[in-house]
């Protein structure tokens, strides 16, 4: 019972309540909501974010951002289409592509860790920057011409199911980076960088490049995002993805991860990823604008910063011990 309470007074526990209220509310909105076809595409379209995501988790818990990871999607895409255009064999596109990720990623590691550069900055430029180089690499041109098998892949489930394929490639990840962060001496010193970076230092964690990896990584992640999403459209374009970075930050902060560090879980980021895509699909299947969406993912976002902090200030409250007021003694001839 004492369990079942602590889990209950979990952030978890109210992801899982607000899940099922947009189960509920897309229910209810419309009758196209609870099929199968459409909770396939539902998790085929919220896959690239997904995937963004995982490397998102940890570079946040290590007190740093990365802002530009939809733009190294976009990046990604753009150099996978203009090599193929070149006639370049298609596993060699694959691979520049996610080498473009690794550059990039890199790239932005090396001004956070070596010249010691805010992340919020350096990556609000490389978002720009890395956008604008994707415009440069396919200018207003687009590319749709791959190979069918390489299409199937975005396009299809696995045979006899309604499971896309790209959701497979999410949960090995998935799997990987729970184990990882969790589980692993890596995550612990992860969450030690994100509480106090000084005495991790003086713990002897390798702090510059442990936060070099993990930018690396999203870069790699990002690109390989990238892959996936122009199988899904079977297009290479230079605004694939624009705006993409708002709900993998929402969903990462709305999972209960701490914008300044040091504490989260990746269980709470993969229920909130669901919670946006219900959300999102069940305002598309009445018609809502995709500016009232954003107005929806913003305002979770402001609800992620804010909610973890009132349960926790909440919790101190209830555990704090209550300290009795002194007692003003009489004094003499009163």
């Amino acid at each position: 019972m004492r369990q079942l309470a602590r889990w209950v007074g979990r952030w978890e526990a109210l992801l899982v309540v607000l899940l099922v209220a947009s189960v509920i509310f897309g229910d209810l909105t419309s009758p196209h909501y609870m099929t199968g076809f459409n909770f396939s595409t539902m998790t085929s379209d919220i896959m690239e974010r997904a995937i963004m995501a995982l490397p998102m988790t940890l570079i946040i818990i290590a007190a740093e951002i990365d802002l530009s990871v939809a733009s190294v999607l976009g990046l990604s895409s753009c150099v996978l289409g203009l090599a193929w255009l070149h006639h370049v064999p298609f596993a060699l596109c694959l691979v520049l592509a996610l080498l473009t990720g690794l550059v990039c990623g890199w790239f932005n590691g090396f001004l956070v860790t070596w010249l010691a550069l805010p992340s919020l900055v350096v990556t609000l430029g490389t978002l720009a920057l890395y956008r604008g180089l994707a415009s440069v690499v396919l200018g207003e041109q687009s590319v749709s011409s791959f190979p069918t098998s390489f299409t199937n892949f975005g396009f299809n489930t696995i045979p006899g199911t309604l499971i896309p394929w790209p959701f497979v490639v999410f949960a090995v990840l998935a799997v990987i980076f729970i184990v990882v962060l969790h589980f692993s001496r890596y995550g612990r010193e992860i969450y030690a960088i994100g509480n106090n970076k000084e005495a991790a230092l003086f713990s002897a964690v390798q702090v510059n490049r442990i936060k070099l990896v993990l930018f690396i990584v999203s870069g790699v992640l990002s690109a390989l995002a990238g892959i996936i999403f122009t199988a899904r459209f079977s297009s290479s374009r230079a605004d694939n993805a624009t705006g993409f970075e708002l709900d993998v930050i929402a969903a990462v902060l709305l999972g209960g991860v701490n914008i300044f560090g040091g504490r989260g879980s990746l269980v709470g980021v993969i229920l909130s990823l669901f919670i946006i895509a219900s959300i999102r699909d069940s305002l598309s299947l009445i018609d809502v604008a995709d500016e009232i969406q954003s107005i929806v993912v913003g305002s979770l976002l402001i609800l992620s910063v804010l909610g973890p902090n009132l349960v926790r200030r909440l919790r101190a409250a209830r555990t704090r011990p209550l300290v009795p007021r002194p007692v003003a003694r009489a004094e003499p001839g009163d």
